[in-house]
């Protein structure tokens, strides 16, 4: 057997803050819409995406999940190839915040914060992040509903706790807040996430034809979710 390849970037910590996939836990705007058991499946959906991806990360790996408990569930999803570090409490930026802090702290330079909500990001975007962390301070890959996809520093971040999050303003409040410090910025590719029904007209489309398993199970069960929502509409 080859040995595998070294990583490209092996001082890049691609951060992933994730929450277990439970009915009636998480995807609560969507659930209002497609209901509980249809959100459900699209969550765990959309995490098997991100494990895809994580499998293809060269790089260290940190699984982040909402709820301490859930430690031992995030560790058994990769094993010993991933840390885990549960967020503490408070809102987004100050969780953010924390887990930023406590990794540094171990000695981590460059960290890549993602969701699990963002099955369309581009197979190179992770590569291209820390590539970008050589050059500038922050990387952020911005969403279509003015959110962020992915957010990167080589240094400590600004205060996030005041910033508006889970709002269309996130990105530009971020990035100013980035800038009002001095910090260089790079801009990757605007992607999108899965947050509401009509997002899920643009998963199926994203993903018509992927031909990886966890894309292939998230197309069907959002296709699946928004013709049941279209047939009660009607």
């Amino acid at each position: 057997m080859n040995p595998p390849a070294a990583p490209a970037h092996p001082d890049a910590v691609l951060v992933v803050f994730c929450r277990r996939p439970v009915p009636g836990v998480g995807k609560q705007r969507l659930a209002a819409t497609v209901g509980r058991e249809a959100a459900h499946a699209i969550a765990e959906a959309l995490f098997a995406c991100t494990l895809e991806d994580l499998r293809g990360w060269g790089g260290p790996i940190v699984l982040s999940p909402t709820e301490p408990q859930d430690a031992a569930w995030a560790q058994a999803q990769l094993g010993a190839r991933a840390q885990v570090l549960p967020q503490r409490a408070g809102n987004l930026g100050e969780r953010i915040e924390a887990v930023d802090r406590e990794l540094r702290g171990r000695g981590a330079a460059r960290l890549l914060f993602i969701g699990t909500d963002a099955p369309a990001l581009p197979a190179i975007l992770f590569a291209d992040a820390a590539s970008a962390l050589e050059r500038d301070d922050v990387v952020l890959a911005p969403a279509r509903d003015g959110g962020v996809t992915l957010m990167g520093s080589r240094c400590p971040w600004p205060s996030l706790a005041a910033l508006p999050w889970s709002t269309a303003a996130l990105g530009a409040a971020l990035e100013s807040a980035c800038r009002a410090r001095g910090d260089s910025i790079a801009r990757l590719a605007e992607s999108s996430d899965v947050d509401e029904l009509e997002d899920l007209d643009w998963v199926c489309e994203a993903l018509a034809g992927d031909p990886r398993a966890a894309r292939r199970e998230l197309w069907r069960v959002a296709d699946r979710a928004r013709c049941r929502a279209a047939t009660v509409r009607a």
